[in-house]
């Protein structure tokens, strides 16, 4: 396979995920935003999504308070913002195309689809009622689920599959690490105790954001604590969106293409060398040495094997 038909298949696929990350994210804010005062929420749900999607330096370029409408507008539409869902899906859609003869029919239909839908939505649109950005955010999410579905249900199983699958879990890690370090940094006030009623509906918000609020419930049947929080999103392999579930995928897909093409290099060793680390890490040692140290961390290294991958197959 050419290396620029590698690189397409893996930043179609991260694209893909990382509007669907922006989604959920700004339903987590909303869902946060809409709690009583009297809870003494801190009042910075919407600069956290902008940290978590990593787009703070960018807004604040564009001088804007970061309200509601404001950052909202910058997530979704904003053609300034290299990041934002409509970027993301048409950058997606750019990859698309240039590897049309690599993807099935029901590949390039979703993201065809979705692209034709999403500027019929750029050009209709006024200001957001409630009702409609719930409408378009539920829409990102079912077209990140067509196209997840599509690739795993048709796709053969070969070197477009298996870049596709890495970029989509590098992708779907990082995204899991910056929410919870935005939870547990940037949204509890001082003041809150950890455990708190705060607290409580922050820790939900996140936990419905990745839809895993009811698989929380199921695994711990107890009520909600940070630490068991971080337990399902770090190292629950049964979690699909959980740190280690993501790197035992990634091991996996990496292994496919290095017998593939007969030879292991780097990010076969980084990918391997963070899976072990996550399978012998325990929730004490991560509190211990702070989770937002360790989410630090987790996110460069993850950064790291990107870069690797990219050097070893010449993107």
């Amino acid at each position: 396979m050419l290396s620029s038909t590698a690189d397409n298949l893996y930043w179609l696929a991260r694209y893909m995920e990382r509007a669907d990350f922006l989604a959920r994210a700004i339903e987590a804010s909303r869902r946060l935003a809409a709690l009583p005062k009297t809870y003494g929420g801190a009042d910075t749900e919407w600069e956290s999504v902008l940290i978590s999607a990593g787009a703070a330096d960018a807004f604040e370029a564009a001088g804007k308070p970061a309200n509601e409408a404001n950052v909202i507008e910058f997530l979704t539409f904003s053609r300034d913002n290299p990041g934002s869902i409509r970027n993301c899906i048409e950058f997606a859609r750019t990859n698309a195309r240039a590897v049309r003869t690599a993807l099935t029919v029901e590949m390039w239909e979703a993201i065809n689809g979705a692209y034709l839908e999403m500027k019929a939505m750029e050009a209709r649109r006024g200001a957001y009622s409630s009702d409609e950005l719930g409408r378009f955010l539920e829409f990102v999410k079912q077209t990140s689920l067509t196209y997840d579905g599509g690739a795993y249900r048709t796709m053969l199983r070969n070197d477009a599959y298996w870049f596709s699958r890495v970029g989509l879990f590098i992708e779907r890690a990082d995204n899991t690490g910056r929410l919870l370090d935005v939870k547990y940094h940037v949204l509890l006030p001082e003041k809150e105790v950890v455990g708190g009623s705060l607290d409580y509906f922050q820790w939900s918000a996140i936990l419905r954001a990745v839809s895993a609020h009811t698989a929380y419930h199921w695994v711990y049947r107890t009520s909600m604590k940070p630490w068991l929080v971080a337990d399902l999103l770090i190292l629950r392999p049964e979690m699909p969106r959980s740190l280690i579930s993501c790197y035992e995928s990634i091991v996996r897909n990496l292994d496919s293409l290095a017998r593939a093409h007969g030879r292991q290099g780097a990010a076969q060793r980084q990918a391997r060398g963070m899976y072990g680390k996550l399978e012998t890490l325990t929730m004490e040692s991560v509190f211990q040495g702070g989770l937002h140290e360790f989410v630090q961390g987790f996110i460069g290294e993850n950064n790291r094997l990107g870069a690797l991958i990219t050097e070893q197959y010449l993107f």
